[in-house]
C-alpha cells in the first residue's frame, strides 16, 4: 500500500510540473504512492473547498506516512475532517502566498485565502517555500495581515511557524534542444528574437511589455516577437489588439503568439536571444529560468524573487532601462549570447535528494554517510 499521499487543488501549470518531476524522478517502489487532485481551474473555488473533497475520497484504510500538498489545500481543514491523517508527516509546498498576493487595492483582499496558509502553517510539520523571498515575505507579513482583523488578533504566529520553514527550490527539468553554431548564426542575422512567456493575466504585467515594445517600434529597432503561455477564460483584451498591430508592422515579426505544446516551448527557447519579465507578482519564475537554461538572456525586474536568482546585468529598475537595453541587443543579437550564469542550483538533479529527504524516502544521516 501507498506511504506517500500527494494532494493537488490546482493541478495545472507549476504545481503539475512539481508533482510530474517528482513522480517521474524518484524511485517510489519501495514507499508507494498515490496522486489526488482536481482541474487546475476555479483556483479561488479549490482554495475555499477542495478540504471537504478531499476529505471523503481519500481512503479509510490507509497506511499513509508522508502527505505533501500545495498551499492551496487548507491543510488544517483536511485534518480537522480526516483525524486519522494526523500521524502522518504533513509537508506544505508553497509555491505562492496570499499575503502579498498583489490586489488594486486593500479593501479587495480576500482575507480568508491568507488564513487559509497560515492555519495549514500550524498543523503542518514542514513548510517548504519555492524562495526566499516567497518565506520572508509570508513570515514577515502576517502581523500586518491581521491588522485587518478588527480585535482578538492572534500574537506570536510568526515564532510558531518559522521553525518549521524552509527553502527548498523548485527543481527545474527541461533538455536544451539542440542547435548547432551556423543555426545560431542565421538566427542572428534574422534579428534580435525577444521572447515574453508568461500567463496572460494582469498581474504578469502585459501592458508594461507591450508599452517596451511600443518604445522600440517607435524608435525604429527590427525584431522578431513571441508571446507565449497559459490562457484562461478571461484573457485581457490587450493581446488581441497588440497582435493584430504588431502583424501588421513592418519592423515587428511575430513568430508565436499563444500557448504552444512543450517540444516548440523548448525549440523556440533554445534558438531565442532573450526572455523578458514584467510580473507584478513572481515568487519564483519557472519560465525565466528555463529560458535562462535553454540559451536566453533574461530581463527581470529588480524587485520580486528575481535578484535572488539571477545576477545584477539581468536586472533593470525601469522600463526605461528595458527599453534601452532591449534597443542595444537589437543592434547586436549576438551580444546576447555573451551571458555566463550558473543556475545548477535549481536543476532537479540538485535537489532530488532534499526532496527525497522530505518524503521520508532518504534520511538526512544518509546524505552525510554517501558523502
Amino acid at each position: 500500500m501507498a506511504r506517500i499521499l500527494f494532494i493537488e487543488p490546482f493541478f495545472a501549470g507549476s504545481h503539475k510540473q512539481l508533482l510530474d518531476t517528482l513522480i517521474s524522478g524518484i524511485d517510489f517502489e519501495e514507499f508507494g504512492y498515490e496522486l489526488l487532485t482536481l482541474p487546475g481551474k476555479k483556483w479561488h473555488w479549490r482554495a475555499r473547498t477542495s478540504a471537504l473533497y478531499f476529505a471523503e475520497v481519500i481512503p479509510r484504510k490507509h497506511v499513509y506516512e508522508v502527505l505533501f500538498a500545495s498551499s492551496v489545500l487548507n491543510m488544517a481543514e483536511l485534518i480537522a475532517l480526516r483525524p486519522d491523517l494526523m500521524a502522518c508527516r504533513k509537508v506544505l509546498y508553497f509555491h505562492e502566498n496570499q499575503l502579498i498576493y498583489p490586489v488594486r487595492k486593500q479593501q479587495e483582499r480576500d482575507f480568508q485565502y491568507g488564513y487559509n496558509q497560515i492555519i495549514s502553517c500550524m498543523v503542518a510539520d514542514n513548510i517548504f517555500f519555492n524562495t526566499l523571498f516567497n518565506l520572508t515575505s509570508f513570515l514577515d507579513s502576517i502581523p500586518s495581515f491581521f491588522k485587518l482583523q478588527p480585535d482578538y488578533r492572534p500574537k506570536n504566529l510568526q515564532e510558531t511557524i518559522r521553525p518549521k520553514c524552509k527553502v527548498l527550490y523548485f527543481p527545474i527539468s527541461i533538455q536544451k534542444s539542440p542547435v548547432s553554431s551556423e543555426e545560431r548564426t542565421t538566427d542572428d542575422n534574422a534579428g534580435l528574437h525577444i521572447v515574453w512567456p508568461h500567463r496572460w493575466e494582469h498581474d504578469k504585467g502585459p501592458e508594461k511589455f507591450f508599452m517596451v515594445i511600443d518604445a522600440l517600434i517607435e524608435k525604429g529597432c527590427k525584431f522578431r516577437l513571441s508571446v507565449l503561455g497559459e490562457q484562461f477564460q478571461q484573457i485581457p483584451l490587450i493581446f488581441d489588439e497588440k497582435k493584430l498591430k504588431y502583424e501588421a508592422c513592418n519592423n515587428c515579426q511575430v513568430l508565436d503568439w499563444g500557448w504552444v505544446n512543450r517540444g516548440r516551448y523548448v525549440e523556440l527557447l533554445s534558438s531565442a536571444h532573450v526572455v523578458v519579465s514584467t510580473s507584478d507578482h513572481e515568487f519564483y519564475g519557472v519560465s525565466m529560468i528555463e529560458a535562462t537554461i535553454l540559451g536566453c538572456f533574461p530581463l527581470c525586474p529588480w524587485r520580486l524573487s528575481y535578484p535572488e536568482i539571477f545576477p545584477e546585468e539581468c536586472l533593470y529598475r525601469t522600463e526605461n532601462q528595458l527599453v534601452k537595453q532591449l534597443k542595444y541587443f537589437c543592434k547586436n543579437p549576438s551580444a546576447s549570447r555573451n551571458l555566463s550564469v550558473n543556475l545548477d542550483r535549481f536543476k532537479w538533479m540538485s535537489l532530488k535528494s532534499q526532496y527525497e529527504e522530505a518524503l521520508l524516502i532518504k534520511k538526512a544521516d544518509d546524505q552525510c554517510s554517501a558523502h
